[in-house]
């Protein structure tokens, strides 16, 4: 997959561009503020739809706007994809060659991308909720299956809450109440199976890439924690029925699982250094690029959102070394040091294009073979 042509109009501090870009590296430079991640940011909106750094939709417009615009020209396989998406007025929209999608969530996994950001350190550190986003990402590129069972999960999820909740002040109705557990145990098994089997296509490539990177001989491992793992779903919504009353809201299911990184039979999360940690995402990472790539027979675009900071020079080297050695495809990379990037790219057997922007947002590219 290939970003040809990107053009904006308010979106974030990018008031209007138009960028060309080269179908190997291209390198965003400059200082912090100038808009960089934004681009990125516009670049995997295209994908997913959404902001990978905004949760607040209008956040997304440029300052003192009330719509922003969207278009990017895709290459795959010599097809040309054209995707606009738009802003305004509390409306979102999608096109896919000038159609318009009915539902956003059939746009998923027809641009695949991979971006690795310092804001992943959330995946670690954070709870378990950011750890199922994260493998829900991973998860709705590769099987639509698996995306619409998640949204008609969550959908009778809130469903049944609300009927428990209601159930404080009006008769609980047992009727619905059993129709809500039968459909989210149908979903909830379906989840939990995907989720098993996806672990278990990543796990080894996962420890690979962090062998590459680290260049120590640490075991890691991704613990999946589920409810289901030892019981039946039917089981536990019939056990805790008079809690859920209670709690008014659903204790059990897939919407509560976890999955635990371990280095050396440790968690990683309390006992892992930074840099172990770092480590570990980009490992994570790299081995969810490859399962989309293998799974969906189409190289994914990659984002590399100043990925290289605060790394030591050996891991850096080893980076630089799988960025050679695999047909990553279209990468995007931002930093604010030319000189560090230029090194980088000096090391890189590909061509790379550079993007200088200034406070202004405005830019000069360079190409360097």
């Amino acid at each position: 997959m290939i970003l040809k042509l990107l053009s904006l109009v308010n979106f974030k501090n990018h008031e209007s561009l138009k960028i060309q870009f080269s179908q190997h590296v291209n390198c965003f430079l400059g200082d912090n503020g100038v808009g960089k991640t934004n681009l990125l940011d516009a670049i995997y909106y295209l994908s997913f739809c959404k902001s990978y750094y905004n949760s607040f939709e209008f956040d997304n417009i440029k300052y003192g706007q009330n719509f922003f615009i969207l278009k990017g020209s895709f290459l795959n396989n010599n097809v040309l994809l054209e995707i606009k998406g738009s802003l305004q007025d509390k409306h979102k929209q999608f096109k896919f060659n000038d159609k318009k999608y009915e539902k956003l969530s059939d746009h998923i996994g027809k641009i695949p991308l991979v971006i690795i950001t310092p804001l992943d350190s959330s995946i670690v550190l954070g709870g378990g909720d950011e750890r199922r986003k994260f493998i829900n990402k991973l998860l709705s590129q590769l099987d639509q299956e698996y995306l619409n069972s998640l949204i008609a999960y969550n959908r009778t999820l809130k469903q049944r809450n609300s009927l428990l909740k209601d159930s404080r002040t009006l008769s609980l109705n047992e009727d619905l109440l059993l129709t809500y557990d039968k459909t989210l145990c149908h979903l909830g098994n379906i989840i939990h199976l995907k989720r098993k089997e996806c672990i278990s296509l990543m796990i080894d490539t996962v420890q690979y890439y962090y062998d590459f990177i680290a260049q120590k001989n640490e075991h890691v491992d991704i613990v999946y924690k589920s409810e289901l793992n030892h019981h039946a779903f039917e089981e536990l919504l019939y056990k805790n029925r008079q809690k859920d009353k209670i709690l008014m809201f659903t204790s059990s299911g897939v919407h509560r699982d976890d999955f635990l990184f371990e280095l050396n039979k440790h968690s990683l999360k309390k006992s892992g250094s930074q840099g172990q940690q770092k480590t570990f995402l980009i490992a994570l990472k790299f081995a969810y690029f490859d399962l989309l790539k293998s799974k969906l027979d189409i190289t994914p675009i990659l984002l590399l959102d100043d990925i290289f900071d605060k790394l030591d020079a050996g891991r850096v080297e080893q980076i630089v070394r799988i960025l050679n050695q695999n047909e990553f495809g279209q990468i995007f990379i931002t930093d604010t040091s030319f000189i560090r990037i230029d090194s980088i790219m000096d090391k890189v057997d590909s061509s790379c294009k550079y993007f200088m922007f200034n406070k202004e947002g405005l830019y000069e590219e360079t190409l360097k073979k």
